[in-house]
């Protein structure tokens, strides 16, 4: 990003292509079980909030960016992947944590990121139901606000904490909480445990509210990449098992999907793999 009036200027656009999904996705919420919900071929559900919030993302993301790809989970689950080897490329989850949405708690959110040299270095995540809005730039830092009427208040600055292993604020999946996951929970002593859905986990590190957030089940690029930016510009860190950054754009996998994640470790501002 060649500046950073224009990393600011990206920001405040994808957030308000981010809003106007947000207002989409409200409307069928408001819709109590109308949601058009069915399955997916990878046996995981989708609704008509989807499908409206992805329109909108895309069309802004047409005017905003014309010459970047962009990797939409909708569209490549219709076939629709466009070429992004070697190039920058958006990632855009229109509704992640669609099970959340079903079952109406609220912790689902709308994210768009932007991937360079498979890093993500920009990312917004809005979770409409709940107001809350987060945004980051990698050397730019991280920020929040709160939305009340779909308008987003000031930005507050956001940093990622720096933990001791004996006194880690773990975050988890409601949804996706393995066996696997709470053995490598089980290493640290911790001092609060709390579940929460959708990419808002990265975001209680970003914030500070917790230290650690492991997922070692599968994962697509798309539900990680926005919310990922946002922690890596507070400071914090995502890697794989092996320690390695989560790296993006990864297409012709060998043992998995173009775009599958492997297990990682999303943390504040210290190294949870340090000892092991």
């Amino acid at each position: 990003m060649s500046s950073t009036a224009a990393r600011n200027e990206l920001i405040e656009t994808l957030v308000q292509i981010a809003l106007a999904a947000g207002r989409a996705i409200l409307e069928v919420y408001a819709r109590a079980d109308a949601h058009g919900a069915r399955i997916k071929g990878d046996g995981s559900p989708v609704t008509d909030a989807d499908a409206r919030a992805e329109d909108i993302i895309l069309a802004g993301l047409a005017r905003v960016s014309p010459g970047i790809p962009v990797v939409a989970e909708e569209a490549v689950a219709a076939g629709r992947v466009p070429e992004t080897r070697g190039l920058g490329f958006y990632l855009v989850d229109p509704l992640d944590g669609t099970k959340e949405f079903l079952s109406r708690n609220g912790e689902f959110t709308v994210n768009i990121g932007l991937i360079e040299h498979g890093r993500p270095v920009l990312g917004v995540v809005y979770a409409p139901a709940i107001g809350e809005l987060y945004a980051g730039a990698v050397d730019g830092g991280a920020r929040r606000a709160s939305v009340d009427g779909g308008l987003a208040g000031p930005w507050q600055p956001i940093r990622a904490r720096a933990a001791e292993r004996s006194a880690v604020r773990v975050i988890a999946s409601r949804s996706h909480l393995t066996t696997e996951t709470r053995d490598f929970i089980s290493r640290f002593q911790c001092e609060a445990f709390v579940s929460a859905g959708s990419s808002l986990k990265f975001c209680r590190v970003a914030c500070g509210q917790a230290d650690l957030y492991p997922r070692l089940a599968r994962t697509m690029e798309w539900d990680t990449a926005a919310a990922d930016a946002v922690l890596r510009a507070a400071g914090g860190r995502v890697v794989t098992l092996d320690g390695r950054d989560l790296e993006y754009g990864k297409r012709e996998q060998a043992r998995d999907a173009d775009f599958a994640n492997p297990g990682f470790i999303a943390a504040g501002a210290w190294n949870p793999l340090a000892d092991d």
